[in-house]
């Protein structure tokens, strides 16, 4: 055993105690968090133009802070491009994570000094939590690997923005930054498949103990791994054995994944996001991730049928239930306010709090009013799936099919890369139908009322995904495809990838 996974198992006991303090006191972990971030943000010119000197408790906070996007939050952001100082946060960010936006075009997500430590200790905790519960630590003594974005950076207002990842990879732990790859020359090609070529090149005769990635991006190097070596991952990588995930719901390509790698590893969900690191997965027993309450995030919940009301209720964490969709609305040491994250999630348990991400609250389907979330489909796949196990999906979106060009009532239109086709299409097809149905009841009224007909699965090319991402310039790093829409863009522009019959 190396010296790395030796001295990682008395932190990994002090990280999880450490936890364990906050965890067991959410409600008092949040409102230190609150009271610290408004004190210090007090004097900064957002602070100002909303009272935060005269704020004391979460009442006064809510009716001088307004629920924004980023569009909202721009002209402030604007201020800091310009190269001010105390805008959103005392003195100048320290980077802007840069990121594609849909009406905003890129947005500039702002990372302080104190907001750091929350991208930075939250990914290594998540991994110290896995070594203490489990006693596994063997897998810091191979070669780690992250496929990321680049880590290269430019200067907008006198501050360093690029990629999350890449501002990430410049803060790996000396420790870690031996046994990481790819190279820093390799993580700095943009063009994503060139980049997965050199990786496989740095990576192929490497002993890989850990890969982390978004899962489509991942199963691409798995796919090219295989192509070349006509081999499973497990026979490449005998010792690989941790596999870390964020950014979808790993449901989708669990099967396809697995058996690409010849074998069952553990696995590890994350929920980063440029805004910040939300949660992590912190056990292999317990399902949910773990939310950050002692992190530099002062949470807010929208109930997520509300979120579109002029005053939509904002709940604390000491106000949350299980088993209903709220929208997330973060205050952060990075300067962030009311700031909409556009992410749907459940909570699974309140001691401790741990959430299941069920969706992006303007990602859905109500074309008739049937308000179909991500949550939903990614569930209807799931049990459709399993009634039929020969089926091994790579991809699928879904839109709403309003005006058929062929006649006849609408319908939702199903996208459906398969690596394996079940063996009766048309029986999956129902029974998808069936599934989301039960899963969503105003789904399920439209087609009784017959306002809607049962959805159409359109079968894609192999690579269909892949190459329409290449055509959007969004192949590989932290992108991925929308799992649904309430319009036709996506379904128009697949429209070449589909299979022909």
């Amino acid at each position: 055993m190396g010296i790395r996974s030796v001295l990682s198992r008395p932190f990994a006991a002090y990280v999880a105690s450490q936890t364990r303090k906050w965890a067991n006191q959410p409600v008092t972990s949040q409102e230190n968090v609150f009271r610290s971030i408004v004190r210090k943000a007090a004097h900064t010119e957002f602070g100002k133009d909303h009272r935060f000197a005269e704020i004391s408790n979460h009442e006064e906070f809510t009716e001088a802070v307004p629920v924004r996007d980023y569009e909202g939050l721009k002209p402030y952001v604007e201020l800091i491009l310009q190269g001010q100082d105390d805008i959103l946060w005392p003195g100048k960010p320290a980077y802007f994570a840069k990121t594609s936006g849909t009406t905003s075009g890129v947005k500039y997500i702002p990372i302080t000094r104190d907001s750091l430590p929350n991208h930075m200790n939250s990914a290594r905790n998540a991994l110290l939590s896995y070594v203490h519960e489990t006693g596994h630590s063997k897998f810091l003594d191979g070669k780690l690997i992250f496929l990321s974005g680049s880590p290269e950076m430019t200067v907008k207002g006198g501050v360093n923005t690029g990629r999350l990842s890449g501002i990430v990879n410049h803060h790996v732990p000396a420790y870690l930054r031996t046994n990481q790859l790819p190279s820093y020359e390799t993580n700095c090609i943009e063009d994503w498949e060139t980049k997965l070529e050199k990786i496989i090149d740095e990576t192929i005769h490497e002993q890989m103990t850990l890969i982390s990635g978004i899962p489509p991006w991942v199963q691409m190097y798995f796919d090219r791994i295989e192509a070349r070596t006509g081999k499973k991952i497990k026979d490449v990588f005998p010792d690989f054995s941790l596999f870390v995930y964020g950014g979808v719901n790993f449901e989708p390509y669990r099967a396809n994944l697995f058996e690409s790698i010849g074998k069952k590893i553990d696995s590890i969900e994350t929920y980063p996001a440029s805004e910040g690191f939300i949660a992590y997965q912190d056990s292999q027993q317990e399902e949910g991730l773990l939310l950050l309450l002692d992190s530099g995030i002062f949470f807010e919940f929208i109930p997520a049928d509300e979120y579109f009301d002029e005053r939509p209720t904002r709940l604390t964490i000491e106000e949350v239930k299980t088993g209903v969709n709220y929208a997330v609305v973060i205050n952060s040491n990075a300067g962030l306010w009311g700031y909409s994250l556009g992410d749907t999630v459940k909570f699974v348990s309140l001691n401790p709090c741990r959430i299941v991400v069920s969706g992006r609250i303007k990602h859905f389907i109500s074309a008739f009013g049937e308000h179909v979330i991500g949550e939903e489909v990614e569930k209807a796949m799931k049990l459709a799936s399993e009634e039929f196990p020969e089926t091994e999906l790579i991809e699928f979106t879904v839109a709403p099919q309003v005006t058929p060009p062929e006649g006849g009532l609408p319908y939702h239109e199903w996208f459906v890369e398969f690596a394996r086709e079940p063996a009766d299409l048309k029986a999956f097809e129902k029974a998808l139908d069936l599934a989301l149905r039960r899963l969503n009841s105003y789904y399920d009224d439209l087609l009784s009322g017959n306002i809607l007909r049962t959805l159409n699965i359109r079968p894609m090319k192999r690579d269909a995904f892949i190459n329409y991402m290449k055509s959007q310039g969004k192949l590989g790093g932290q992108n991925k495809v929308p799992r649904l829409s309430n319009d036709r863009k996506i379904a128009d522009d697949l429209t070449p990838y589909r299979l022909e019959f």
